[in-house]
């Protein structure tokens, strides 16, 4: 059961181990971003930049009334996709028809807000270019960037940011004014983690100055060394330290001093490790953004890997080579940017980068095929949510698969991900990302596969008329089409007519789409529950039955609209699929509005709700908050109308809406907002619309299901929709029960038992007892 509380906006990653320090750091940056629009922290690496910022970031919470947001960029390498990743940060892929700088822009018009831009170095163009477009607009949007350089662009501010304060080596230090020091408390503070009665004291404090001098008040490079307090006295870390600090001078003179001390305290680290935890910590340096064990298992070979994974990453952890990092129920182990970089070099000398990164390759791709062939089924939702942590691997593994030395190797390898991953770049609405590799592949390589070019192609157009490109969804279809026929196999050709299908319905013909469809779905196998295939395969079938289920709801074919539901339900309901049944839910809504059956028509949106809910979907959850106004306004409910819509206009900037890219919807739209302002009046059409966009997601759908936003929904609706009697008559009919056997079980007549089955069906504005069986499983679920 979920409670809907307000979040306060933004995404700041929580702070996991204590502060230290900085205060006139934090005064100044905050100084400086009340007047600045960009602030720039700069600084040589493992100085604190990140940390400074993140603090920085939360003390402004109260300035930014829409939200801090970091947006992480040290492990994206393709300056193509840097706004990419800040709208997805924001929880804002691409809107039908606008670029994604335009959508930032829009987004940020009426918003005050703060974007903490984190390591930017490696992509100082395009982010000066996305930063000086934004600010050219005069959103309502502040940057706060960390950087070894400066952005280098018009009105930037930059702080330097220095190591923390360390004792005056010129004098013996004083127990007492230890703790004034910044990077003697960092230490402290450190080690009494790792050693919980470690304290400073008038035995331990010199040696405690000594390292803090030694490392010259480099953050990281003190959380290094304070972790060694385990195994080793602060005298005996000193001394190691001196030892490798002058022997590293000595070999690099050109190198400034803070980056030598940085280096030998890495180095050290290092040396302290064993053969197997070197070896380990460079295979794992082939990982971008963390990863979870099964993906270390699957990518390091047996010889680094051997028996005892298990406990070389778990001392990786304790040396603080690895740092853990709680997502929900799983654990991530991550890499500070330095230390990975060491890895990589490691790796690289080893001569072993190349077959790392084909290995990680190897395994991306068997888990997106993992993906693939599980995705119409009960752990859909957990697929979607792994896809959200691995995607800076993801496209990684990506990038990689596009170099000369794979495509020579194995030409459909990029192909196959692509295709693979179509089906989650959908559900969470990040088509400016689908399309950015499905062009990158379409336009590579000439020696991949046709099978798979007619699989890319299709999903480009469907993507390109998603986003209301017109043109270039005509064009992908049309060499989708020649292709298909080119080969003559039957799964090329059913993929043709959907592309076909779905453009005929972006461009408004709907007798085409219906057609397209038909022909389609004529050459798959029997659509039923027991259709086989991959998830890929399935999801390709669905999408066809449901563009047939629009397109005829559409064109007022009522009975052909119910008629996909039921196969959709068919197919999904026994594998405890959510999201297709969730699309078909609205496709038969539309169809019940069609029809001027709003009451039919708001049990299914809410029903769809339910399961988006849970699969925190914002796709289609604009497009049913959309459907639930026009049914509202046509019930006489004009303020719930404004509400819904300033709701779905919320989701619309974050992912667009199919509801009026398809131009047979532009209608419904148009008249919903005539009718509720002509109800209500100007002024009060524009506060509940205003209303309506300040909900969060989970808001938006507890005032759409009739609760209010902060408000506990009910695990089982029924309890408000049913009777007592009929809840057990609908529990039986799940279990797929006759009304023969139902009366037998309650001990009541068979007419009776028909009475409660049509009595549930009327109430939930349902056809068929398999709906009812869905409703049951998804509201107890």
């Amino acid at each position: 059961m979920e409670t809907f509380v307000k979040a306060a906006p933004g995404n700041l990653p929580l702070e996991l181990t204590s502060f230290v320090g900085r205060r006139r750091e934090v005064a100044e940056a905050r100084r400086l971003l009340a007047t600045s629009l960009l602030v720039t922290l700069t600084g040589t690496g493992g100085v604190g930049k990140t940390r400074l910022a993140m603090r920085v970031a939360e003390d402004s919470r109260r300035s930014f009334a829409d939200g801090v947001w970091f947006v992480p960029l040290g492990e994206l390498h393709d300056p193509a996709l840097v706004a990419e990743t800040v709208t997805a940060a924001l929880g804002l892929p691409d809107q039908p028809g606008r670029s994604l700088s335009q959508l930032l822009i829009d987004h940020f018009s009426t918003r005050q807000a703060l974007l903490v831009l984190d390591n930017c170095e490696h992509l100082l163009g395009a982010v000066a270019e996305l930063v000086t477009t934004l600010l050219r607009a005069r959103s309502g949007v502040r940057f706060l960037a960390t950087s070894r350089e400066p952005i280098g662009i018009e009105g930037e501010q930059m702080l330097q940011v220095p190591p923390l304060s360390v004792p005056d080596d010129q004098q013996s230090p004083l127990l007492k004014t230890m703790p004034q020091y910044e990077a003697v408390a960092l230490f402290a503070s450190r080690a009494a983690a790792s050693v919980p009665d470690f304290a400073l004291s008038e035995a331990n404090c010199a040696e405690v100055a000594g390292i803090c001098r030694r490392l010259e008040g480099l953050p990281l490079a003190i959380e290094l060394a304070a972790v060694r307090i385990r195994v080793l006295s602060a005298g005996q870390i000193l001394e190691r330290l001196t030892d490798r600090y002058q022997l590293l001078t000595v070999s690099s003179r050109l190198a400034p001093t803070r980056q030598q001390t940085l280096r030998s305290c890495v180095d050290w680290s290092y040396e302290l490790c064993t053969e197997q935890e070197q070896d380990l910590w460079a295979w794992l340096s082939v990982f971008v953004g963390g990863f979870e064990l099964d993906a270390a298992e699957g990518v390091c070979p047996e010889e680094v890997v051997g028996d005892d994974l298990l406990d070389a990453v778990a001392s990786l952890v304790d040396k603080s080579i690895l740092s853990r990092e709680q997502v929900g129920d799983v654990v991530r182990l991550v890499m500070a940017e330095t230390i990975r970089d060491y890895g990589r070099e490691k790796l690289c000398e080893s001569g072993d980068l190349s077959r790392a990164r084909r290995r990680h390759l190897s395994w991306y791709e068997r888990l997106v095929k993992r993906a693939e062939i599980d995705w119409i089924g009960p752990d859909q939702a957990s697929w979607i949510e792994r896809f959200d942590r691995e995607q800076p691997n993801l496209r990684e593994a990506l990038t990689f698969s596009m170099t000369e030395s794979v495509v020579v190797t194995d030409p459909d390898v990029t192909a196959r991900m692509v295709n693979a991953l179509w089906l989650f770049w959908q559900c969470r609405g990040l088509l400016a990302e689908a399309r950015h590799w499905m062009g990158r592949c379409l336009n590579g390589s000439d020696t991949a596969g046709a099978e798979e070019r007619v699989k890319t192609l299709y999903g480009d157009s469907l993507f390109a008329g998603m986003q209301g490109q017109l043109d270039e969804a005509a064009a992908r279809a049309v060499e989708c089409c020649s292709l298909a026929e080119q080969l003559g196999r039957a799964e090329s050709i059913e993929i043709a007519n959907y592309a076909r299908g779905y453009l005929a319905m972006f461009t408004g013909d709907l007798a085409a789409a219906v057609e397209r469809f038909q022909s389609a779905l004529a050459g798959a196998p029997a659509a039923g529950s027991h259709l086989t295939g991959t998830g890929l395969q399935i999801a390709r079938s669905i999408g066809g039955i449901l563009g047939l289920a629009i397109a005829s709801g559409l064109s007022g074919d009522d009975k052909t609209a119910v008629a996909c539901h039921e196969q959709v339900l068919a197919i999904t309901a026994p594998r405890g699929e959510s999201i297709y049944r969730a699309y078909s839910s609205w496709a038969l809504a539309l169809a019940a509005l069609q029809a001027g059956d709003t009451a039919r028509a708001t049990a299914l949106v809410e029903s769809a709700l339910r399961l988006l809910r849970r699969l925190k979907d914002p796709v289609v959850t604009g497009w049913c908050l959309e459907s639930l106004a026009w049914a509202a306004i046509r019930e006489d409910q004009p303020t719930r109308a404004a509400v819904l819509m300033g709701a779905a206009a919320t989701l619309a900037q974050t992912v667009g809406r199919i509801s009026v890219t398809l131009p047979n919807l532009l209608d419904n739209h148009d008249e919903c907002e005539q009718l509720t302002r002509e109800a209500l009046g100007n002024r009060a059409y524009q506060d509940a619309f205003r209303a309506g966009t300040a909900m969060s997601f989970y808001e938006s759908i507890a005032y759409a299901l009739g609760h209010g936003p902060a408000d506990e929904p009910p695990a089982t609706p029924n309890i408000q929709v049913l009777t007592r009697r009929e809840t057990e008559v609908a529990d039986l009919v799940t279990k797929g029960m006759t009304n023969k056997e139902i009366a037998s079980t309650l001990a009541i007549s068979p007419r009776t038992a028909q009475g409660h089955v049509e009595h549930i069906l009327t109430k939930l504005g349902f056809t068929s007892r398999s709906q009812i069986a869905a409703w049951v499983t998804e509201n107890r679920t």
